[in-house]
């Protein structure tokens, strides 16, 4: 879900897209599964991370039938706190020499 609500923090993105997006970030370590994908928008929806949009940026280039999804200021608060939970953990592993770099 976090990687999710990554890739539609800076824009709206299709389910396609969100699953591009993911992918690239990831280096194609992570590639998400139609299935893995739109049952974890199907919760986010359900929870208020996300919503569905209905407004396009460019309407006649767009497949009608493609639905956008947008963060909502819940899943951004959300995502944040996951990023400083991450942030300390990857501290904590510095600390003890699990990972490069200084704490």
């Amino acid at each position: 879900m976090f990687h999710i609500l990554v890739a539609v923090a800076d824009q709206d993105r299709h389910g396609y897209a969100i699953m591009q997006d993911v992918a690239a970030r990831t280096n194609g370590t992570l590639k998400l599964s139609p299935g893995t994908l739109y049952g974890s928008i199907k919760r986010m929806l359900e929870e208020g991370l996300i919503v569905e949009v209905s407004d396009r940026q460019r309407p006649a280039e767009d497949d009608e039938r493609r639905r956008y999804y947008r963060i909502t200021a819940f899943g951004r608060s959300v995502a944040q706190a996951e990023a400083a939970r991450l942030a300390t953990l990857l501290r904590q592993a510095k600390a003890v020499g699990l990972a490069p770099g200084r704490a």
